[in-house]
This record gives C-alpha cells, structure tokens and sequence, in this order.
C-alpha cells in the first residue's frame, strides 16, 4: 500500500512500505513554498523522512530539500553532482546516475531520463519500488520515446506527469505519455502555478481515460491518494 499526497507543483510526500518491509517516507522535489502548497516547511522538519528524491537543481523543485534534510537527517537522493552539492551543504547525500538500480538497500530506485535542463548535472525522473508498488515521477520533462521502454521495464503503478506545458510536456504530450507507460494510475503535477504553466487537468483526465485502461486522479494541493 502508499500513501501519496499532493503538496502542489511538482512536490509530493509518499509513504510506502520498503523492501524490507518497514514503512518507508520519502519526499519528491519538496518546494514546499510554491504558492498553492497546503503545509509549511517547518511541518516537514519535526517529521520522520527517510528520503528526498530531487529530479533536478532548478528553486521549484530543489526547493527546500537542503533545509529538511538537516532537520530531519533524511538523505536527499539525486544525480551526482546535485548529491555533491548536497554533501558539500553537509547533508547526507545518495548519488547516482542514469541507468540501472541505485544501491539503496530498502528501495529500488532507477533514475530514469528528463528533457529538460539544470545548472548540475542532468534532469532526472524516478521509479521508486517498494515492497509492493511502483511510482514513476517524470521530473519537469518533454516527451521522449523511451518512456515506452520505463513502462515495459519497470511496470509503474502510477506516474506523475507534468501536464503545464511552456517548461514541460503540455496535456497532449502527457496523454501520449500515458500510452506509451500504461500505468494504472496516472496524477497530473506541474500546472496552474504560474500563468505559463495554467492548463485544465480535467481535459487530461478526459483524454487519458477516453482512449487506455488507465485512471487519471487530479489530486488538490493536500489532498491524498491510498493506493491500492
């Protein structure tokens, strides 16, 4: 089981149950001052976090991960030199790189591509695998057609997918995505913050489960997800 809640833009708090079967709270590009964030940065400091996964060095989405890490002793996960960049801030700090399993004992994790840019390294997705589910957040990508290869490798359950376009994959592109991953749950990210990126989940949501199997659940900032 996981428990995914939506903390606006592209920040999410998942808890799942690990490989070692121990329950397992990770967050994901935790900006959690973004303008539709429904918590505050000192909820996260007195919180018990394992992991924070950062897709890439841009403010929105390394956000706050360097200042809840310190609080709360939870090692941030990312590309090599953004995990350099976290230890040189004195933080602990798993790096890695594109291509197949991290060495986490109590996850599998693969970073997976991102279209994108950053300052560090290269823009990442993850699959996160617990003892019992799959999740797959894209990060601020574009379309690209190995994403047809993480749906047939590694089976997410449910993925996260930008849908704002302007800095990322606009609804069209996100839909095709989902076609390509047939995952069985599909949650939009990365719109409505700023006007450039203001789009209509519900169009996606319309489009997706016209056309696959797949269920698409438009989570509002604090709402949550208890999958299965």
């Amino acid at each position: 089981m996981a428990i995914i809640k939506y903390l606006g833009h592209s920040a999410f708090e998942v808890v799942l149950t690990g490989l070692d079967g121990k329950e397992k709270t990770i967050l994901i590009d935790p900006w959690l001052e973004n303008p539709l964030s429904p918590v505050k940065v000192d909820d996260y400091k007195k919180k018990p976090i394992d992991y924070i996964f950062v897709t890439h060095d841009h403010g929105d989405h390394m956000g706050n991960a360097i200042e809840i890490a310190k609080a709360t002793g939870a090692k941030i996960v990312g590309i090599f030199e953004v995990a350099l960049y976290a230890s040189e801030q004195g933080v602990d700090a798993v790096d890695g790189n594109i291509g197949g399993k991290l060495k986490i004992p109590d996850l599998e994790v693969v970073m997976t591509p991102a279209l994108h840019s950053s300052q560090r390294g290269v823009p990442v997705g993850f699959v996160i695998r617990g003892k019992d589910i799959s999740i797959y957040h894209a990060g601020d990508t574009g379309l690209f057609a190995e994403m047809s290869l993480i749906g047939e490798l590694y089976s997410p359950d449910i993925v996260m997918l930008p849908i704002g376009g302007h800095y990322t994959m606009g609804v069209k592109e996100a839909v095709k995505a989902v076609h390509m991953i047939r995952p069985r749950i599909a949650i939009p990210m990365h719109y409505n913050t700023f006007p450039p990126i203001k789009t209509d989940p519900e169009k996606f949501k319309e489009l997706v489960e016209n056309t696959t199997t797949t269920k698409v659940v438009i989570l509002k900032p604090g709402e949550t997800l208890t999958y299965p």
